[in-house]
C-alpha cells in the first residue's frame, strides 16, 4: 500500500494530552513508568514462555501472542507521546499514515486473539476429551494467522480510506496518536466515505467478537452449572477469570471511548479516555495473567532458580 500524499500537509502536529506546561512533566514521567511496565511485563511474559516447555500448550500461546500484540502496539505510539510532554511533537505525513495503520492493525488483531482464548477456554471446560484433537498446534496457528490477517485488512481499509483525503492547512491533531476520527476534522475534503468505512471495520470487529466472546462463555457457564462439586465449579471459573478480566478491560475501555467520541464537541473527553485502553490495558495484562495463575508463577520460579544458581 504506498504511501501517496496528494496534501498540501507536508507534517502535523500532535497536541497531546494536555498543553498546559504544568503538566507535562508529570505526565511524562507517570506515562514512562507505565511504558516501563509494559515493555518489561510483556517481553518478560513473551520470554517465559518461550523458555517454558510446561507453557507451551494453547492457551499460553494465545497469551504469547497478546503479550506480542501488546507490546508492539504500545511500541507504535508511545515513544512519540513521550516525546510530546518535552518538546513540540511533530510528525510528518507518510509516519502519521504508518503509525494509524500500525496503531489498527495491532488493535483488530488483539480483538481476534481475545476470541480465539475464549474458543480456546470453551474447549478446555466443554469437550476436554477433544481438547488436543481440537486445539491442536494446526488449529492455533491458523487461528492466529486469521487474527492477523483480519487485523491487516481492517488496518488496511482505515489507512487506505486515509490516503485519498486532502489536508490543505490545518495540521494540528488534537490527539496524542494519528487516530482516525481526529485526523477526518482536519481534512478539507469530503470524508463521508470514510466515516462509512469506519463505522464498517468497528462495527464488525465489534459484532464478530461480541458474538464469538458471549456465545463462548454462555456456553461455559450453561457447562459449569451442571458440574455437580461446588470444588468442580469454583476450578472452571478460575480457568476463565483472568481472561474474563482482560475483555472487560479492553472491550470496556474501547467501547466507552467510542461512546465518547460519538457526540459532537466530544472529541476531548475520548482522547482521555482512550488512555485507557491504549496505555493502561497493555501494562496490565501480563500481571492479569501473571498474578492469578500458578502456572506462570512456577515456570518464573524454575526460570529464576535456572538465571541466578
Amino acid at each position: 500500500m504506498p504511501l501517496r500524499n496528494s496534501s498540501s500537509v507536508t507534517e502535523f502536529i500532535l497536541v497531546g494530552l494536555s498543553e498546559q506546561s504544568e503538566l507535562r512533566l508529570p505526565l511524562f514521567l507517570l506515562f514512562s513508568g507505565i511504558y516501563v511496565f509494559t515493555v518489561v511485563g510483556n517481553l518478560g511474559l513473551i520470554t517465559l514462555i518461550g523458555l517454558n516447555s510446561s507453557l507451551h500448550t494453547p492457551m499460553y500461546f494465545f497469551l504469547f501472542n497478546l503479550s506480542f500484540i501488546d507490546l508492539c502496539y504500545s511500541c507504535v505510539f508511545t515513544p512519540k507521546m513521550l516525546n510530546g510532554f518535552v518538546s513540540e511533537n511533530i510528525i510528518s505525513y507518510v509516519a502519521c499514515m504508518a503509525q494509524l495503520f500500525f496503531f489498527c492493525f495491532f488493535v483488530n488483531s488483539e480483538c481476534y486473539v481475545l476470541v480465539s482464548m475464549a474458543y480456546d477456554r470453551y474447549v478446555a471446560i466443554c469437550n476436554p476429551l477433544l481438547y488436543t484433537v481440537a486445539m491442536s498446534p494446526r488449529v492455533c496457528s491458523l487461528l492466529m494467522f486469521g487474527s492477523y490477517v483480519v487485523g491487516f485488512a481492517g488496518a488496511r481499509a482505515h489507512a487506505g480510506s486515509m490516503l485519498r483525503l486532502t489536508f490543505c492547512d490545518s495540521n494540528t491533531i488534537d490527539h496524542y496518536l494519528c487516530e482516525v476520527l481526529p485526523l477526518l476534522q482536519l481534512s478539507c475534503t469530503s470524508t463521508h466515505v470514510n466515516k462509512l468505512v469506519f463505522s464498517a471495520v468497528v462495527g464488525a470487529v465489534i459484532t464478530i467478537c461480541s458474538i464469538g466472546i458471549l456465545t463462548s462463555y454462555a456456553l461455559i457457564l450453561s457447562n459449569i452449572l451442571h458440574i455437580p462439586s461446588a470444588h468442580g465449579r469454583s476450578k472452571a471459573f478460575s480457568t476463565c477469570g483472568s481472561h474474563i478480566v482482560a475483555v472487560a478491560l479492553f472491550f470496556g475501555s474501547g467501547a466507552f471511548t467510542c461512546l465518547t467520541t460519538s457526540f459532537p464537541g466530544a472529541m476531548d473527553q475520548g482522547k482521555f479516555a482512550s488512555v485507557f485502553y491504549t496505555n493502561v490495558v497493555p501494562m496490565l495484562n501480563p500481571l492479569i495473567y501473571s498474578l492469578r495463575n500458578k502456572d506462570v508463577k512456577l515456570a518464573l520460579g524454575k526460570t529464576l532458580n535456572r538465571v541466578l544458581f
